[in-house]
């Protein structure tokens, strides 16, 4: 029997947002459940019955309602969700209208600023009003090259409240990277600042936003706010005007919210851009909408009285996600900087100083802290913390162990994993079921998801293929620039018909109703025709002390593949023979004879995209003589300078 690392307490279940919706969905479907998995369970058997359910508990805010929850599930892709209903995104996030928090903004080395929640109202709406008078309608397109700030989020929920379509990439990108993603979706205007601040030094984006406006033919207009200093010239970007004069001068216009079929687009979300340009994914509306609300009130049970944070850029889809918290009525705490500034507690001193109760982060961070053995429980007062989320990539049982240990006794961790796809999750977190390390506590509500096995049989307690077997309504309408679905289909639907393939590698354990995360399956090495998950080394080897990192991949060698293990030392250490045999040692023992690499070398560097995810694919290229299409989507492009010099050693 595994013992679990967390028990919810009866105090616990009882105040849980997901005991009140079990409640609601025994009482409208004369049910009995007791527990997650039979929620769960009937989810997935009554797949519109659970979208009605949450639309009601949600409250969605619709000038008219749905005639059916969805057309045909069989129509994959291709389900017509909640077809009559109109409503508005931006109006749906704007329902408070009070003197509550809605943004705790802190930026690395300043003081908070808090943003009521009728000081957001009325800057949208003034916001929203110089947008309509530019010319912006339904289904234009607005994006943003910006920081974490809350003139973005601004700027999102105006676009939202036309019915324009909104798509943001961070301003620690590259200029070409960011124009091969905004620049494909012909965007009507563009929002930028001046700068921002990594690691206590200030960046100007000013020159790369002036190359991105140089590349982009359709802009009308261009927002500039100054963030890292006041004085700015837009003498270089033509058509610009600062975000204060932008603004409409009457203070308080009325905020007209465009009403709009349930599948009108709301965001264009792109892939990493790893393997060639980004894909352009458009997501509806009311899909992300409910999905979103599902996800925050029942999975991280989230309530009004909360102050929720996530570690993101607007990069990535956790930022999109942590906004929908304003639906709820929450208190978001936006953090725009390096979250180990000035030091590695820097985030629980903001944990500490903001109340927070609900914290999200990614893998990185959590083994970055245990690597520099910080002990947050110690050191704050975590007395607000309730949960905290982790996202991203897998993380280790040790990884589990140390929240447990060394940040808080008692909290939920709600390890999540889904995809920018879906703009959410397949699986994630119960408030209302045990923790137990390695493991995410189960599918997410109405995901009909499994483990395949090769020949397509669901598995359980053995590695598999991550797939969906029904339609969900946050999953994209259709991809941009691809008339013909194609693109759509081949990025999910090629490996099994009518069955959605996630590229995730993944155990559902039977004992637990668990699943333990084994990275990307497109990385999953494959030497001599036996499957291993990149993670099960990772987590074998990064728990030696003298390793700060690694990366493996697969090399196609003499007609099979040999795997190579890339290790990056900690200060002071050195590959020696001693570590190598160590390192090998570990694996045999700890995973199998099968796991230990046949080349083990140092490394100064591993890549990462800009949402801390590891890179296995462009080193995976240059070893195997491929080129590597997209450095700009990395965090760290020049860390690839040294996989390209070694290439030749590498083939002899």
């Amino acid at each position: 029997m595994k013992t679990p690392l967390w028990k919810p307490s009866a105090e616990w279940i009882k105040n849980a947002n997901m005991t009140r919706f079990m409640e609601f969905v025994n009482k409208k479907h004369g049910q009995q459940f007791r527990t997650y998995f039979e929620l769960y369970q009937w989810s997935i058997e009554n797949i519109p019955d659970f979208w009605a359910r949450m639309w009601e508990f949600a409250g969605i805010k619709a000038s008219r309602g749905y005639d059916q929850v969805v057309d045909d599930l069989n129509k994959f892709p291709g389900a017509k969700w909640f077809s009559g209903a109109r409503l508005n995104f931006a109006e749906n996030l704007l329902r408070y209208r009070d003197h509550h928090a809605a943004f705790i903004f802190k930026g690395e080395g300043r003081d908070s600023v808090k943003i009521t929640y009728a000081e957001l109202y009325t800057t949208v709406a003034r916001l929203a009003k110089s947008l309509r008078e530019l010319g912006v309608s339904p289904g234009d397109r607005v994006v943003a090259y910006m920081p974490n700030i809350p003139e973005t989020a601004m700027a999102m929920l105006a676009a939202a409240s036309i019915g324009a379509i909104w798509s943001s990439c961070a301003t620690d990108l590259g200029s070409q990277a960011a124009l091969d993603r905004l620049g494909q979706v012909e965007p009507k205007v563009l929002f930028t600042a001046n700068g921002y601040i990594y690691k206590g030094k200030a960046f100007n984006s000013l020159t790369n936003a002036a190359e991105i406006v140089r590349g982009i033919p359709s802009l009308k207009k261009v927002v500039v706010v100054p963030y890292t200093e006041q004085k700015i010239d837009l003498g270089n970007i033509p058509q610009s005007v600062l975000f204060e004069d932008f603004l409409a001068k009457e203070k308080e216009p009325p905020l007209q919210f465009e009403q709009l079929p349930f599948d009108h687009p709301v965001y264009i979300m792109f892939s990493s851009g790893t393997t060639g340009k980004p894909k352009c994914m458009v997501q509806g509306a009311g899909g992300i909408l409910l999905n979103h609300l599902k996800e925050l009130i029942l999975h991280t049970d989230l309530k009004r009285e909360d102050t929720i944070m996530y570690i993101t850029t607007c990069s990535w889809m956790m930022w999109n996600w942590l906004l929908s918290s304003l639906g709820v009525g929450a208190s978001i705490v936006l953090y725009e900087g390096n979250p180990t500034s000035p030091d590695a507690g820097a985030m629980w001193k903001l944990a500490q100083d903001e109340k927070i109760t609900i914290f999200g982060t990614s893998a990185a961070f959590i083994n970055y802290l245990r690597s520099e053995k910080v002990k947050p429980g110690r050191d704050y007062d975590l007395s607000s913390l309730r949960a905290i989320s982790q996202t991203g990539s897998p993380l280790s049982a040790e990884g589990f162990e140390y929240v447990y240990q060394e940040i808080k006794k008692d909290l939920h961790f709600n390890s999540i994993s889904g995809g920018t796809d879906i703009n959410g999750c397949f699986a994630g977190g119960s408030p209302i079921n045990p923790v137990y390390a390695g493991e995410l506590q189960g599918p997410a509500l109405a995901m009909k998801i499994k483990a395949y096995d090769d020949k397509r049989n669901p598995v359980f307690d053995q590695q598999g293929e991550l797939v969906c077997e029904a339609p969900a309504p946050s999953m994209p309408l259709y991809f941009w620039n691809d008339p013909n679905g194609e693109k759509y289909k081949s990025a999910y639907f090629e490996f099994y018909p009518n069955v959605w393939r996630h590229g995730d590698y993944v155990v559902m354990h039977k004992d637990t109703g668990g699943i333990t995360f084994y990275g990307r399956s497109d990385s999953v090495l494959n030497p001599s025709g036996v499957r291993i998950g990149t993670a099960e080394i990772y987590n074998v080897v990064e728990r030696l002390g003298e390793v700060a990192d690694s990366l493996v991949i697969g090399q196609n060698w003499k007609g099979d593949q040999r795997v190579i293990l890339f290790v990056q030392l900690r200060p002071g250490n050195q590959l020696t023979e001693e570590l190598t045999n160590k390192i090998k040692k570990a694996l045999r023992e700890k995973a199998s004879p099968r796991h230990v690499p046949a080349i083990i070398t140092e490394t100064p560097d591993i890549p990462y995209t800009l949402n801390m995810k590891k890179v296995e694919s462009s080193v995976t290229n240059i070893v195997n003589g491929r080129p590597v299409t997209n450095r700009d989507a990395l965090k760290n492009p020049e860390s690839l300078d040294y996989y390209e010099k070694i290439l030749p050693e590498l083939q002899k």
